[in-house]
């Protein structure tokens, strides 16, 4: 009997030894991660650079836009009455200085738009876009009057399509209504659906799967517009906005646009 309770005794003995062995070598490996530096938590800052010379001045890219974001057409008789609106524009030339342009909202980094939006129906958020609330619109107009890019318009009617049929609409992406002002957003619906998945899957969000993500760059046939992270310094589309030939519109406007060009070299 008392052997049994030598045995038992040593057998406990053992056990909270190993325990105690165990318990250390934790306290150890938690301490040393601890002392690890922290990941880095960059933000991110959406771009687009926009190459001259590659874009064939197609306009795939505006026709991709009114599809992806759900922009009625308004026909011949009411485009003759008002602006139509296209998120994606093309810039005319001017005297023969540039050929054609497109351009999208700029998503300037000191956006005068939010500035003097009074509901805050427009505002700027964490990761640079530029993007509107339109529940939250009164109509107003001061956006349109503070952008020097002369890219928001207004919903002068109730959308309509062809057919009075809403079924080819993105479900994604909410129409309009009549009464508030409307722009690009980067195709933000996309850009949420990517880090989503990335997030889900437990997966590293690669350069690559940004680089043709909203409709105007995945339509582009030269692949002259690029999208991406531009507080990346190994993105494509920071390395593309470092080029000697990176040019923003109105510079002198101070509005830092997020939207970049590469210059023709012809």
């Amino acid at each position: 009997m008392k052997r049994d309770d030598d045995l038992r005794r040593k057998l406990l003995a053992g056990l909270a030894a190993s325990a105690a062995g165990a318990l250390a070598g934790c306290t150890r490996a938690m301490a040393a991660k601890s002392a690890e530096p922290a990941p880095s938590r960059r933000r991110r800052k959406w771009g687009m650079v926009i190459d001259l010379d590659r874009c064939a001045r197609c306009a795939g890219c505006v026709v991709a836009c009114q599809q992806e974001n759900n922009i009625p057409p308004l026909g011949a008789q009411a485009a003759a009455r008002t602006r139509p609106i296209h998120w994606m524009d093309f810039l005319p030339p001017a005297s023969g200085s540039f050929t054609a342009t497109p351009i999208p909202c700029m998503h300037c980094e000191d956006p005068p738009c939010v500035k003097v939006c009074p509901v805050g129906a427009t505002y700027q958020n964490p990761e640079g876009i530029t993007a509107q609330v339109w529940e939250r619109c009164i109509g107003c107009r001061y956006c349109i009057v503070a952008c020097p890019y002369s890219r928001r318009y207004f919903n002068w009617s109730e959308p309509r399509w062809p057919g009075d049929d809403p079924s080819s609409l993105n479900p994604d992406v909410a129409p309009r209504p009549r009464g508030v002002v409307e722009k690009c957003t980067l195709c933000h619906h996309r850009i949420h659906a990517v880090l989503e998945h990335a997030r889900l899957d437990e997966e590293l969000l690669t350069d690559e799967a940004l680089r043709r993500l909203p409709a105007c760059a995945e339509s582009c046939p030269t692949q002259a517009i690029t999208f991406g992270d531009l507080a990346d310094p190994d993105s494509e589309v920071a390395r593309l906005a470092a080029s000697p030939r990176a040019v923003r519109l109105l510079p002198e406007a101070g509005t830092r646009p997020k939207v970049i060009y590469l210059r023709e070299t012809k």
